[in-house]
């Protein structure tokens, strides 16, 4: 049977965080799955809203003391996963659960691919969020390789233990396909639904981001060519 392990990072979505674990329960009610809500130490009521839902015996909630960011979140999520298998997935509501069963399809089908992941189809965000990333994209496929017009896109599927085995470092959900094809594991690439933020706004600034991008790619870039050395 098909098992599989849902990490939703989140921070400050006391709005959208309960409407998304149940439309996901609902979407996946005749697969096996547990849903791991990793809680990074919200100042909103987030963690209320959680504590509200007790019906499902296969959700866990782990919390962050401090404020630890996204590939942290993910890493304790997985960390504290069951199953070999991890699909991750935005806790703001852009992404459609819908859409993990159509990835977790093409990823169980075939045996020879560690990573598949969502491309976002007619992206619901602002011009400057959506023209930034564009730009950001070609840069760090053009760097490094990776095949994947949307790294930003956080609805992937792929191998608990192979995500463990890659050096650790702040930022590095965005270049799982980089470290994925470095690291000579095979992908592939879905477009998947997007959806415009009904509550909350984004955690990132943009010049913040395309900052630390350009200085993530030169950390994925020396961790490639130490593995393949």
């Amino acid at each position: 049977m098909i098992k599989f392990s849902i990490i939703i990072p989140v921070y400050n979505e006391e709005k959208n965080i309960v409407p998304l674990i149940q439309h996901t329960f609902n979407c996946l009610e005749n697969l096996e799955i547990e849903i791991i809500i990793v809680n990074d130490c919200s100042t909103d009521n987030t963690l209320f809203e959680l504590n509200k839902i007790k019906k499902y015996n296969n959700l866990r909630i782990l919390n962050h003391r401090t404020n630890l960011g996204q590939s942290e979140s993910i890493k304790t999520g997985i960390k504290n996963s069951k199953y070999e298998t991890i699909v991750t997935i935005d806790g703001d509501g852009q992404n459609d659960p819908k859409d993990i069963e159509k990835l977790i399809k093409i990823y169980f089908e075939n045996d020879t691919i560690s990573l598949v992941g969502g491309i976002r189809k007619k992206r619901k965000d602002s011009l400057i969020k959506i023209y930034s990333s564009i730009f950001a994209n070609k840069i760090r496929m053009f760097l490094l390789n990776d095949d994947c017009p949307d790294t930003g896109c956080s609805l992937k599927v792929f191998n608990k233990n192979i995500f463990l085995s890659f050096p650790f470092f702040d930022g590095i959900h965005r270049f799982l396909p980089a470290l994925f094809i470095g690291f000579e594991h095979k992908t592939r690439y879905l477009e998947v639904a997007h959806f415009p933020r009904k509550f909350g706004y984004s955690k990132y600034g943009t010049i913040d981001r395309m900052i630390k991008g350009i200085r993530d790619i030169i950390k994925v870039m020396k961790i490639i060519k130490n593995h393949k050395s």
